[in-house]
């Protein structure tokens, strides 16, 4: 015969989980002997050991009382449907694991390859990694939005970086990042609206704007970049004064007289 220490002990369990199961009348609790001591038998320790495989299994305790007055057949189909439970669970953290694993891998995670190869591309031409991130933080939403759009968008992508008047747009961005009131951002509103306008007039307009995108989603991608980058906002005001406006969704509009003097 045991005590409750060794009953505990030989089924892997605390004393105090074994009085807990007594509590819920799970495990039948043994009258004193003549000592005043609680003392169990083999038997005991094979139901607390049945207790515990199916409450570490997630069974419901009062599911496990159930299961324990169960009929042979019975109890094997209960066990069936919880090991399959458990199977999906498995399942499902293990797709957990592979998602955090991809953690390492930056951008890879919430981006498209194209985009990721995209972001690669900047950071390999030397562009300000103050760029690169508001590039990503506004590509997120955007393949979220319309993933099937991606690979369109991001070819229109690489084939404007071939221009090697893009790329020195965006290293001259990045050495003036600090200051919205550097000059170098006058210089490259009008670099900027040279390029956009003739892409226009080559291409057209759509060419220019097809990302097709509602208006919640464009003031969302905009106030990011501006967050990111807090010159982009100037730079922004100098492009509209040059006949186009807009950060994410570019716009043709009318010049306003003050581009003249700047």
């Amino acid at each position: 015969m045991l005590t409750i220490g060794e009953l505990a002990s030989y089924a892997g369990v605390t004393v105090r989980a074994v009085r807990h199961y007594h509590a819920k009348g799970l495990l039948p609790e043994p009258d004193r002997d003549h000592s005043g001591y609680r003392r169990y038998d083999a038997g005991a320790v094979i139901e607390l050991i049945r207790i515990r495989t199916l409450a570490e299994a997630g069974v419901p305790l009062a599911r496990v009382r159930e299961l324990l007055r169960a009929g042979e057949e019975e109890f094997a189909a209960a066990v069936a449907d919880i090991d399959r439970r458990l199977q999906a669970e498995i399942r499902e953290m293990q797709r957990h694991r592979r998602r955090i694993a991809r953690l390492a891998s930056g951008d890879s995670l919430v981006l498209p390859p194209e985009v990721v190869e995209y972001l690669h591309r900047l950071r390999a031409l030397g562009v300000d990694e103050r760029i690169v991130q508001a590039e990503r933080d506004g590509w997120i939403p955007m393949a979220a939005h319309s993933p099937e759009r991606v690979p369109e968008w991001m070819a229109r992508k690489r084939e404007q970086l071939d221009d090697p008047r893009l790329v020195d747009f965006y290293l001259t961005l990045g050495q003036a990042l600090d200051r919205a009131d550097d000059p170098r951002l006058i210089e490259l509103a009008d670099r900027l609206a040279a390029y956009i306008t003739r892409m226009a007039d080559e291409r057209g307009e759509d060419y220019v704007d097809d990302t097709d995108i509602e208006l919640p989603l464009v003031k969302l991608m905009d106030t990011l970049a501006f967050d990111t980058v807090p010159s982009a906002r100037r730079l922004i005001e100098l492009l509209k004064q040059r006949g186009w406006t807009g950060w994410t969704k570019l716009e043709r509009v009318a010049p306003t007289p003050s581009a003249t003097p700047q």
